[in-house]
């Protein structure tokens, strides 16, 4: 029961988001309207994105100090689940886009710089998959993805906020906290955040939990 209450936690906040994500009720803004209910899946997969990868990096920093190719296991399955969650995030984006800017893709440079980082980081898996020697991968894998999370941070906090953005908090427009997010909002947004979060650490350890059974094989083989 140790091993497994928070768990039972992510399950149930992602429950509970999916449920009164969609059946609170929300505060009729202009524009927005009930598609201010998107924000509890796009946003906090986002969050849970930004978290792994930064775990991820970290993990990269530790493989590299200590040669233990478990941290780089570590890291790099933390890039798988954070791949799906920003895949996740821009097609649940793309579709709030589509009812409130009037496409799914219009060319924002928060969009843009959302759509690069995912490159980067794809280039990461076929970097790794390029080479054999899992020494070498480890290390070759670990140099680029702590620069590809340096990257990332700027493309999506810094370098939209320097420019024309509709995204809210970027390019001189309000943020959330500063109108949209009301109390009723906030009731499900941040336990999303946390809900979502936590589902992505347990399927990376499920990730992680394969690959070493996986390794143990190939090793009696």
């Amino acid at each position: 029961m140790r091993k497994t209450w928070w768990k039972i936690i992510g399950v149930a906040l992602v429950f509970y988001t999916l449920i009164a994500g969609l059946l609170i009720e929300a505060p009729r803004l202009a524009i927005l309207n009930e598609t201010i209910r998107a924000m509890h899946f796009h946003v906090p997969m986002w969050f849970g994105m930004v978290i792994m990868l930064t775990a991820s990096a970290v993990f990269s920093i530790r493989y590299l100090r200590t040669g233990n190719l478990k941290y780089d296991t570590y890291a790099i399955e933390l890039v798988n689940t954070s791949i799906l969650f920003g895949i996740l995030g821009l097609a649940t984006g793309m579709i709030w886009a589509n009812y409130t800017w009037g496409a799914p893709w219009s060319g924002d440079p928060k969009q843009n710089a959302s759509a690069i980082g995912m490159l980067i980081y794809f280039a990461y898996i076929l970097l790794r998959n390029s080479i054999t020697d899992p020494q070498q991968k480890a290390k070759i894998g670990a140099v680029y993805n702590i620069f590809a999370y340096a990257t990332l941070i700027p493309l999506l906090f810094i370098l939209p906020r320097l420019t024309d953005s509709l995204h809210p908090g970027n390019g001189g427009n309000p943020g959330f906290n500063a109108y949209e997010l009301d109390g009723r909002l906030r009731m499900v947004f941040y336990p999303a955040v946390i809900g979502w979060t936590l589902l992505g650490v347990w399927l990376t350890e499920l990730r992680i939990r394969l690959s070493f059974i996986k390794s143990k094989f190939d090793e009696e083989d």
